[in-house]
This record gives structure tokens, sequence and C-alpha cells, in this order.
């Protein structure tokens, strides 16, 4: 998940400034090859491994998904219904419409068009990801491991959850630490990223989890709080772009060897902070689908087909 500006005016700027800024950095001409880091940008793959991982890609089926923008390289996508596990922490006392806006936000992709679009993935054995998705838990951490994280305590505060606090082991679950604006995620929030998801092992499982910061404080102008918003809350709605394009990687790269590109792009990097068509709420807000009764202002996502395309529905 990439910084961004916040206003919707001033968003085209803040992109072509940002696609200038990437294709400096980023080269993908000759074997230049980039894997995802599930933070919104890629890392060089060493040359010696370039050639063996380009040929398991293309000894898969169609090519390694060659033709749209995106490639298939040989790991495992989440298939059935997805399990979503909301693990709330820090100090949410003065932000509680967040804890009703976000489980409206997995309810309503469910069987939606948006969420329709990861269907367009597939794994080794042409099985595609469906369009079903659940909450299945939430849970409550005021700080158990404090209110600065790095990388791994996001992951301890994970493994606490589930060993501690009863969210129990699920295989095939994407595990949401979502903090309040007191907690600040050190590697990077609101500078790198907005957001952004990995996986480890717990319990001898391999868990699939993700970090979503509220950004109401710390990177208001980074990570898209508008107001007036949506839902007449902020940091709640910045967070909902957040989610939903961190769960749209999850389900389609959850190890990070599946689709991505060159650049080690996912499927929604390829569109972050690509809203397409908008329309204004009867509060004045920005918002551009419509889900279980609410409005929401979603980043786009990445379509496996037709050539491949930015689109809020499949």
């Amino acid at each position: 998940m990439k910084f961004k500006l916040t206003s919707i005016a001033a968003l085209t700027a803040g992109l072509v400034i940002a696609a200038a800024s990437q294709a400096s950095a980023i080269k993908t001409d000759g074997d230049s090859v980039y894997r995802p880091t599930g933070k919104g940008f890629g890392e060089l793959v060493p040359p010696s491994h370039v050639h063996s991982e380009e040929a398991s890609r293309n000894a898969k089926p169609g090519g390694g998904g060659r033709g749209n923008g995106i490639n298939y390289n040989g790991g495992p996508v989440m298939l059935g219904t997805t399990n979503v596990y909301y693990i709330w922490y820090g100090d949410w006392s003065s932000y509680s419409s967040a804890q009703t806006i976000l489980p409206d936000l997995i309810t309503g992709l469910s069987d939606s068009p948006i969420y329709n679009i990861n269907t367009s993935y597939y794994d080794g054995s042409n099985q595609h990801v469906s369009n079903s998705v659940q909450l299945a838990g939430q849970v409550y951490d005021s700080g158990s491991y404090g209110n600065s994280l790095d990388d791994a305590a996001v992951e301890s505060v994970v493994a606490n959850a589930i060993n501690n606090l009863g969210l129990g082991t699920d295989i095939n679950a994407v595990y949401f630490v979502l903090t309040a604006p007191d907690v600040q995620e050190t590697s990077g929030f609101g500078t790198q990223y907005c957001g952004w998801h990995y996986k480890g092992t717990i319990n001898g499982q391999t868990i699939k989890y993700s970090f979503v910061g509220n950004p109401v404080t710390q990177a208001p102008s980074g990570c898209g709080v508008n107001n007036p918003s949506p839902n007449n809350d902020g940091g709640a709605d910045a967070m909902a772009s957040i989610i939903y394009h961190e769960l749209s990687e999850a389900v389609t790269d959850p190890e990070l060897n599946a689709w991505y590109d060159r650049r080690g792009y996912e499927n929604a990097d390829k569109c972050a902070w690509d809203f397409g068509s908008t329309y204004t709420t009867g509060n004045g807000a920005t918002a551009n689908v419509s889900l279980g009764g609410r409005d929401w202002l979603l980043q786009q996502n990445w379509v496996n087909d037709f050539g491949g395309l930015c689109a809020l529905s499949y």
C-alpha cells in the first residue's frame, strides 16, 4: 500500500508524482525481476534466481497468466469462503463508530461485484478464488505489546489473539490487526505504506495476517482521510479502502508467491489509489460503491481478464 494524497482533486497529480518516482526506482527490462513484499512495492529477485523463477512461472497453466498484465508464479490462492478476523488493538474508546462500520464492510463485500474481481485469479489446478468472505470473529487487545509496534510485534499480536483471546488457529483466514490512532507501526506507517499483509508460522500452521492502521491522527494526508467521508468517520472510511486492498491481495497471493507482475506488484497494487467513477453521497462525501446499505470509497482492483484492467466490478 503506497503513500497517497488525501484530496480527490489532488489525486491525479499525486499519482503522476508517484508513478515518476516508481519508474526511476524500478527497472523491469532485461533480467530485472521483482517479487512482492506485501507492502505495495517489490524487492529485487537475486540474478541467480531469475531464470529458475521465470521457468517455473511459464510452466503453469496459461503460460503463468501472461496477457493480462499480471503473472501466476506457482503459489497457492485462498479457496472457498475466506474467514476474516478483526483484532482491535489499542485504545478505540473515542472511535467507536469504526467498530460498526468496518464489520459491515466484510458483510457487504461477500458476493458483491467488486469482490468478484478476485475470482479471476486461480491456482495451478485452475481452482478460482471464490466470491465469499465472512467476518468470523473479533477481539479487543488494549495494547499487550505497547503502542509502538514493529513488524514482528504485529505477528505477536496475532499469535496472542489466537492463543489467548479465543480466535483459534484458522488457515483459511486473514487476521487483521486494526490499530487505533494512538498506535504507531514503526517500519513506515504513513510514509511507506498504509497497510500490509504477510504470512507467518503460528502453532505450526501458515497464518495469513494484515496490519491496517487508523491514519486519522498520524497520516491523514497520506492514507486517504477525507472529511466528509461516506460514513462520517474519516479514519474508518480510510481503513475500509485499505482493508479491501489488503484482503484482495491476501486471497490471491497469500504467501507472496502466486499472483504479481514483474515489478512485484500484486493485484490491488496495480490500482492503488485509483478510485474510478465516483458519486456524491447525501452528506457531501465522495464514494464509488454501495455495499450492505452503506456507501464506500474503495480503491479499484486489477481484473485478471480482458487483457487486464482496474475496475470496481467483474
